[in-house]
């Protein structure tokens, strides 16, 4: 049997039935479609996309074990390094990180990992989860600040090590953006709260409602409440606007109020949730990320008639995932490239009925290799919109940092730590969004991993 250069299809639902619900898009592979995908694996001696995997998976190995049958090995494997592999296995992006160094991409297509990952992840849930081995009790105090992937990770990690570790979320739910940020349809919310009640069985304490900064700062947690060392992973929750004229209108959102009133508050499921949203009929969406394209998407299965992106530069710079863009495109998203608003348009009351924009072309590449974009003289037009949404970046929190006498900050505002995590106070380590800017989730989980390690080791120490 020659080799297979084809990746084995992901089953999805048709694009005119999704963008009308909010269940998973893509449906996972059953077993038959698993194993035919995980025999394509080589199984290479110098395997290229460990190292291109931010929490370091043993990629072979768990793939090998899904192709001879012992999936609930693969299983086991994943957990071993991830703590969440179900979630990985949906909204990493592969293309960029493991898959992207396959070795198979030189004669076809990359072995599908990340939908590998799904099934094993899956499939032990299914089998009603797993228990892992805790080392004995340290009987060290660990705080860590912010419930999301850096945090969540960093505690697991931890608490596999035998410390006892509380996490400080701010929100009623922990999970951070998995919960609040990416929609239902990329990322059930169930599959989120099984994997952090597998961290919980680890031994870790999640404290909601618990805003870091507010109700105990670092020095006082560290102090006055006995821990031994500090995690921050409080991410980058502040977004950011235009600050063009109009942002003040009813109908204008951030990114993070939109998703957030839709997916944590389930605004979706109105009046069953007394979270009220209202799209209308038009909605621009400024940003092409992939928080872009969850608001996009999630906007027409809201009632919008139209949803546009809005982005200054052309389809060849999207910065969303390739598949994140092609299912909005087929779901009804109209793309307005190189475009960008000056001014959002209000009536009387203050609602939101367009947005004044420029047309631009690309000049020459800035600072990130990307073209420039160039504004074209008497280019402004009116699109009639009812709604606008900001999903142009964010930044640090400075809630918690304005708090922390001593802890460096670089110009950005987030924390300066070097490759261990260690930040510029004794014990106080950091991870993630609040320490790199708005990345991935898979990145914010590899620096909680390895924020952990070297707590372990400080730990050891004292």
């Amino acid at each position: 049997m020659g080799l297979n250069l084809n990746r084995t299809p992901m089953p999805n639902q048709e694009p005119q039935e999704r963008n009308k619900n909010f269940f998973e898009v893509a449906l996972g592979y059953d077993e038959a479609m698993a194993v035919a995908e995980a025999e394509r694996c080589l199984q290479c001696k110098n395997p290229l996309c460990v190292p291109g995997c931010p929490v370091n998976i043993d990629i072979p190995k768990f793939i090998h074990e899904i192709a001879t049958g012992r999936v609930d090995e693969a299983g086991k494997t994943l957990k071993q390094y991830n703590a969440f592999p179900a979630v990985c296995g949906r909204v990493c992006p592969q293309e960029n990180q493991c898959e992207g160094a396959c070795i198979m991409n030189k004669k076809g297509a990359p072995i599908a990992i990340g939908r590998l990952e799904r099934y094993a992840a899956d499939w032990q849930i299914a089998q009603g989860g797993m228990t892992q081995e805790v080392a004995p009790a340290s009987g060290r105090k660990v705080a860590v600040l912010g419930g999301g992937p850096a945090g969540l990770t960093c505690a697991s990690e931890l608490a596999r090590a035998g410390h006892k570790v509380t996490i400080y979320e701010a929100l009623h739910t922990a999970g951070g953006v998995l919960m609040y940020g990416i929609p239902e349809f990329r990322l059930p919310k169930k599959v989120v709260e099984v994997e952090i009640d597998a961290i919980k069985a680890l031994g870790v304490e999640i404290k909601v409602n618990s805003i870091a900064g507010k109700i105990a700062t670092v020095k006082e947690l560290m102090e006055e409440e006995g821990y031994d060392a500090v995690f921050i992973g409080t991410g980058a929750g502040l977004p950011y606007f235009l600050n063009i004229p109009g942002e003040n209108y009813n109908g204008v959102y951030s990114a993070n109020e939109f998703l957030t009133r839709t997916n944590l508050m389930k605004a979706y499921d109105f009046p069953n949730h007394v979270t009220p949203i209202s799209v209308g009929k038009r909605v621009a969406v400024c940003g092409a990320g992939n928080v872009a394209m969850d608001a996009a998407r999630t906007a027409l299965r809201l009632g919008a008639e139209k949803s546009y992106i809005v982005y200054r530069r052309s389809e060849e710079e999207v910065p969303a995932r390739v598949e994140e863009y092609e299912h909005a495109v087929e779901e009804g998203v109209t793309p307005m490239f190189l475009t960008s608003p000056v001014e959002i348009l209000g009536d009387d009351q203050g609602n939101v009925t367009g947005m004044k924009c420029l047309s631009y072309e690309l000049g020459e590449p800035d600072d990130s290799g990307r073209r420039r974009p160039v504004a074209i003289p008497g280019s402004e037009h009116v699109v009639e919109v009812d709604t606008v949404v900001m999903a142009i970046g964010q930044g640090p929190n400075p809630l918690l940092l304005e708090a922390t006498e001593g802890l460096e900050l670089n110009r950005w505002g987030n924390i300066v730590a070097d490759d261990s995590g260690q930040t510029s106070l004794k014990g106080v380590f950091a991870g993630g969004d609040i320490v790199t800017g708005a990345a991935t989730v898979i990145l914010a989980m590899g620096a909680g991993k390895i924020a952990a390690k070297s707590m372990d080791e400080y730990l050891k120490s004292l």
